[in-house]
């Protein structure tokens, strides 16, 4: 694997002594190749509530990035847990340097500080975990398409829940339980939150499915959210851009009826909006993530 320059290595996301101790990150990071951007200083450096670690896996080949970022109240109250929210294609989130498209970012911890500190969330951590290039479409894939292939979510998943959320969950003052825990992301991202947030609702108790790439395997995820009993709980939040495209809107108002006849209500447990004019990037996502927030982790 390629380094940025100077050359650091990560420090391994291990449970830290006690529940108090921070984390930091280094000068420079080890990160994907196709992530790599020349190293320029980032107010992100030296902020003490962000870190960055490389994480190994034994269910899937290729280790990942996995960036977290820790709400102002975590340094000031150190009795207090805190709600998770892990969000796929981590480097999108929150720094331009090892965004697909360079400086295009979700905006992610600058959106929740703001909201965060006007009271409009409840503090939350973020937990990105960075896509591994050319497996992505396989990993956030739920099942196996006859031309595309793919199909290895179900590992994916157990990464999540067998792997990384007991690591974080050790490592940090984390809510454990499922109504405290998000999973969300975009495009391939939010077919994979959606998949698993049925696949394991006693998990991910709060969904973040975001411009889905509903269209997959015909559509198969459909018959996933039809069929799944007892019906999950917890909160979803659907999205899509008019200018995405006629079939992606239809798709998506297709699954937000399927929510509804499910017994999902519109302002209580599910939100779905049609965003006139957005595409499909990380601008787009970026502007609507501040009424995720909202929606996802209201204040107490």
């Amino acid at each position: 694997m390629k380094q940025s320059s100077p050359s650091h290595s990560i420090p391994a996301l291990t449970p830290l002594e006690g529940e108090t101790a921070l984390v930091h990150l280094p000068e420079a990071v080890n990160l994907p190749e196709e992530a790599i951007r020349e190293h320029t200083p980032n107010d992100l450096d030296s902020n003490p509530r962000y870190s960055v670690s490389e994480f190994h896996s034994e269910i899937l080949p290729d280790d990942r990035v996995v960036s977290v970022y820790l709400p102002p109240q975590y340094l000031e109250d150190e009795e207090r847990r805190f709600p998770v929210f892990y969000l796929h294609d981590g480097q999108n989130l929150f720094d331009g340097r090892t965004s697909y498209l360079a400086e295009r970012t979700w905006k992610a911890h600058t959106t929740a500080d703001e909201l965060t500190l006007n009271g409009e969330i409840e503090p939350v951590i973020l937990v990105g975990v960075a896509n591994t290039g050319l497996r992505r479409m396989a990993e956030y894939t739920p099942t196996r398409d006859f031309k595309l292939g793919g199909g290895e979510g179900p590992s994916y998943g157990r990464l999540l829940v067998e792997e990384l959320k007991p690591l974080i969950d050790g490592s940090y003052r984390t809510l454990t339980d499922a109504k405290n825990t998000g999973l969300g992301g975009s495009s391939l991202g939010g077919l994979i939150s959606l998949y698993l947030g049925f696949s394991c609702p006693e998990v991910f108790g709060k969904l973040a499915v975001m411009s889905p790439s509903l269209w997959w395997d015909q559509r198969s995820i459909l018959r996933v959210v039809e069929r799944t009993e007892p019906k999950p709980e917890g909160r979803i939040w659907l999205d899509i851009g008019t200018a995405e495209g006629v079939r992606h809107v239809r798709d998506t108002e297709m699954l937000e009826r399927v929510l509804l006849k499910r017994g999902w209500q519109t302002g209580k447990d599910l939100i779905y909006e049609k965003v006139d004019g957005a595409v499909h990037d990380e601008n787009a996502w970026s502007e609507r993530f501040g009424d995720v927030l909202r929606f996802l982790f209201p204040p107490e």
